[in-house]
């Protein structure tokens, strides 16, 4: 079964951008950053929130096209709509029944790009099962959390760890639910 892998950005107060969906003080460039680049070649899919799909506008992609060519989309919103067949538009109703049998379909493993209040939705359901994160090296006292408002408790597993000279650190963990999950 296809594993749901959050791969994302953090700053060491576990923001994944500014309150105004600033990125501009995480690092851009260097090793970690290739590395991430890297990995997002070893997806086939992407699930993403509608906050997260609108921030694309702002760097060029047009509505309904896919921001990872090379990927599927399944953007989650009850309230986007395009023509085309670029990207699926999911309503939340049928989030986790989308999901799993997404999961359940053969390929690589799904890249889960956010943002915080779907990954925070998902965590909630026990559908995220790794956590990869690019830890930046900076503060940005207030911003949108890695997991939205979810408050759930979850055990984590560190699988590696990686270094770069810049300061970020990448992290790699499996989740566990506990049983019953």
């Amino acid at each position: 079964m296809r594993r749901i892998v959050y791969d994302v950005a953090l700053t060491l107060d576990n923001f994944l951008c500014s309150e105004d969906g600033g990125v501009e003080d995480f690092l851009a460039s260097g090793p970690g950053v290739d590395a991430y680049f890297a990995r997002l070649q070893t997806y086939d899919t992407v699930l993403m929130g509608r906050r997260t799909y609108e921030f694309g506008y702002a760097h060029g992609l047009e509505p309904g096209q896919r921001a990872y060519p090379h990927m599927e989309h399944y953007l989650f919103s009850d309230t986007l709509s395009f023509d085309g067949d670029q990207v699926h538009v999911v309503e939340k109703a049928r989030a986790l029944d989308v999901i799993d049998e997404l999961k359940g379909r053969p390929g690589s493993d799904i890249y889960l790009c956010g943002g915080g209040a779907f990954a925070g939705f998902l965590l909630d359901h026990g559908r995220v099962d790794r956590l990869v994160v690019k830890l930046n090296p900076i503060l940005l006292g207030s911003g949108i959390r890695a997991f939205g408002e979810s408050r759930r408790r979850v055990a984590m597993r560190l699988i590696d760890s990686e270094a770069y000279g810049d300061g970020l650190h990448l992290l790699r963990y499996d989740l566990d639910y506990g049983e019953g999950s």
